[in-house]
């Protein structure tokens, strides 16, 4: 079991996985937003790594090898796509259009000789003050400052990264543990090492890019397309390696789950 916490923790660091989230990240100035985006995709991760390992350790699924190569080309794709969307700013004005953060912001206010500031949400014409600690708490009030986006997007990609990597977690499982009960602690351990490997990793892409932006204005500028290049270039040589190495787009598919 501890075995598999840290590698949870080792495999949040694939180089798909970090090239995916820094794609994200590189827009973010603030690290608790970069946090929820890292634990967020470590859910969507597990939830996928848990059903498919489910499927294959208690029903015996085989995966077909052109099947799992598809599997990890929706990776490759992915990369490409989140890298054309940093690059031509699509992802930057939907960004700027669901970001609910314009309807959540703090006032200072005076209660006789007290002044201290919290946090207000505006919902259209209606208005609604809450104190700090109030109906609203720190979760609840960070889900709504990032809104649904951004809480789908990295729970989505998450997912999909899930289905890359499912099928060869599964077998690890099968040929180390002959108990599916204890095969199955083993995937929710496994998942819950990735989230916290994902928190670190964001959490730490977050801080430098903060440093970065407070420091050096003109390279802060260019991150985000500096994130798109790589996702993008990342992208796709996966494809070709998927697709051509691997076989995917030939006749003869020789898939090695890893």
């Amino acid at each position: 079991m501890a075995l598999g916490f840290v590698l949870g923790m080792r495999h949040s660091t694939d180089a798909d996985h970090v090239v995916a989230i820094m794609t994200i990240v590189s827009r973010q100035r603030s690290i608790k937003p970069a946090t929820w985006v890292g634990v967020l995709w470590g859910l969507g991760h597990s939830f996928t790594i848990f059903v498919v390992g489910v499927a294959i350790i208690l029903f015996n699924v085989v995966i077909p090898p052109r099947i799992g190569l598809a599997m990890e080309l929706a990776v490759a794709v992915m990369l490409i796509l989140l890298g054309v969307l940093n690059l031509t700013g699509v992802m930057r004005w939907v960004t700027e259009r669901v970001t609910p953060s314009s309807l959540i912001h703090s006032h200072v206010h005076r209660h006789g000789d007290l002044v201290h500031a919290h946090p207000h949400l505006h919902l259209g014409a209606h208005y609604e003050h809450h104190h700090e600690n109030a109906r609203l708490g720190r979760l609840s009030l960070m889900m709504k400052r990032l809104g649904l986006y951004h809480i789908v997007r990295p729970f989505v990609i998450g997912i999909v990264h899930g289905l890359a990597g499912s099928a060869a977690i599964a077998l690890l499982v099968l040929a180390t543990i002959h108990d599916a009960s204890w095969g199955l602690v083993y995937l929710v351990v496994f998942g819950v090492g990735t989230i916290v490997g994902m928190l670190l990793i964001t959490t730490a892409m977050a801080a430098s890019f903060v440093y970065t932006g407070s420091r050096f204005a003109r390279l802060d500028r260019h991150l985000a397309t500096i994130a798109g290049i790589i996702s993008f270039g990342f992208g796709c040589f996966l494809v070709v390696q998927i697709g051509f190495v691997e076989g995917l787009f030939t006749s003869a598919p020789h898939w090695v789950p890893h």
